[in-house]
């Protein structure tokens, strides 16, 4: 499988705006289902980290005081990711903050999200739920650190999505997998992805 970057993004919030930002973003490069290069920084946006997302990702105000500016974060970390197709867990989310984040540098997205989530939701059905750390723990993935951060977390999606293609290949016998598929797979119905997976056999 090509080149893809694997992105997560701790946030005081859901939805960005204004008063809602991210806090600390991650990126790890997955090429041929192996890591190979990673980037992960906390980022200063000048909002407050309301307390119970303080407990939640363990990320505090007065760390982001000496963390650097936003802006030079993302600038960084567009560079870092360049043109690369992108991958997160729960992508909505991070495709949001990435698409926010980079507005504010004057700067455009280029290439698709494919969503771990969803890819999961059709491929390993039989998972108790399909949170990170469960999918993680059931395909008895490497642990990679503290859920809720953001590198510990882009590592998992990467495992993850490492493990995902793997399946397509033993059991669903397809040769050539593409961040292309991936994006086409997840928005397949559930009920019909087995029956999707025969057309591509052998490509």
């Amino acid at each position: 499988m090509e080149r893809i970057a694997v992105i997560d993004f701790e946030t005081t919030g859901i939805t960005p705006s204004s008063h809602c930002r991210a806090t600390e973003i991650a990126v790890v490069i997955l090429e041929r289902g192996q890591i190979v290069d990673r980037y992960q920084s906390l980022m200063n946006a000048g909002v407050r980290v309301p307390g119970f997302i303080e407990q939640l990702t363990g990320i505090s105000n007065a760390m982001l005081r000496s963390a650097p500016p936003a802006e030079r974060v993302m600038n960084e970390v567009n560079e870092f990711v360049g043109t690369t197709p992108l991958m997160a867990h729960n992508a909505a989310f991070d495709q949001k903050f990435w698409d926010f984040e980079l507005g504010l540098i004057r700067r455009t997205r280029l290439q698709k999200f494919a969503c771990s989530l969803l890819l999961a939701r059709r491929l390993m059905p039989s998972a108790p739920n399909h949170k990170l750390g469960t999918l993680n723990a059931y395909a008895q993935l490497p642990h990679t650190g503290q859920a809720h951060r953001a590198l510990a977390d882009a590592e998992m999606a990467a495992n993850l999505t490492a493990h995902l293609a793997q399946e397509l290949r033993r059991t669903h016998g397809l040769r050539e997998l593409s961040h292309d598929l991936l994006c086409t797979l997840q928005k397949v119905p559930a009920a019909k992805i087995n029956e999707h997976l025969k057309k591509h056999r052998g490509f």
